[in-house]
């Protein structure tokens, strides 16, 4: 059975039929502040209560400026978990200890909203470590480029673009061989959690961003944003870990000026309801 995620639909994107069976009680909850997010009903199996801290999206009335339509939200088309191989269980499932993603790790990237300018070099296929490393400041990547030649990724999947107010986003899918390996590189190398990590080009040191303290979490995965502390150039950065079993994400949005708050907790929460 393919799970869906079904987003607000840019014009002409395809029905998806409606799942067999509704969500238990304690998923209707997180279903339905994903669709707060995205206007439409979210139908995912098997979502739970979770087990590590993970930000995924906002009460629309938790945060000022929600409650009205034209919240700076981005219209994404309507998002289906991809088709597992025969005998294959999804990650965070009885039978998937390892919580393995067994998807081709490509589908799993969230797609560009409408009205927005894909990159040409960045467009939804597979990535090599030295475009995934081009995020991270200079003096930062030869200790990032070793560890990651001894942690041996399974495969790098990454997807960028630009909106109309110039919005630039980066997706970058890290698959480890296993879930000890991504977290170690996570806890070990990348030290993420009260710390913002390595450095980003053009982004100064990172805040916690507070204003996503209104959190619903996805089972087993865990969020971790960032906002540049201070001004750092004529760019505003955010940025965002989630962690999903056997898969790192980095999710990063830059915007001349402010980089608005609304499509990052939105970006961040899709991509971490596909991964989880």
């Amino acid at each position: 059975m393919t799970d869906q995620i079904v987003t607000e639909a840019a014009p002409g994107a395809p029905d998806v039929p409606d799942a067999p069976a509704a969500p238990k009680p304690r998923d209707r909850r997180v279903l339905r502040a994903v669709a707060r997010w995205t206007a439409a009903v979210v139908v995912c199996a098997g979502l739970g209560t979770a087990a590590a801290a993970g930000i995924t999206a906002l009460d629309r009335t938790d945060v000022p400026g929600l409650a009205t339509e034209d919240d700076g939200r981005w219209a994404y088309p309507k998002l289906t978990r991809p088709a597992l191989p025969a005998g294959s269980p999804r990650p965070f499932t009885p039978g998937n200890t390892g919580e393995v993603h067994h998807a081709d790790l490509r589908a799993l990237l969230l797609p560009a909203p409408a009205g927005a300018k894909p990159d040409a070099k960045i467009n939804g296929g597979w990535g090599t470590v030295d475009q995934f490393l081009s995020v991270y400041e200079k003096d930062a990547v030869p200790a990032l480029k070793q560890a990651l030649a001894d942690a041996a990724p399974r495969g790098i999947a990454a997807r960028a673009w630009t909106m109309p107010d110039g919005t630039t986003t980066r997706i970058h899918l890290v698959r480890f061989s296993s879930v000890a390996y991504a977290e170690g590189f996570k806890d070990n190398v990348l030290k993420v959690g009260s710390d913002s990590g390595p450095a980003l080009v053009g982004a100064s040191e990172g805040r916690i961003e507070s204003d996503l303290s209104g959190e619903i979490r996805v089972a087993y995965t865990a969020v971790y944003p960032f906002t540049e502390k201070a001004p750092h150039g004529p760019e505003q950065t955010r940025w965002a870990y989630v962690q999903a079993g056997d898969t790192l994400a980095l999710i990063v949005q830059s915007r001349k000026g402010t980089a608005p708050l609304v499509p990052f907790q939105q970006t961040v929460a899709l991509q971490n309801h596909l991964l989880g």
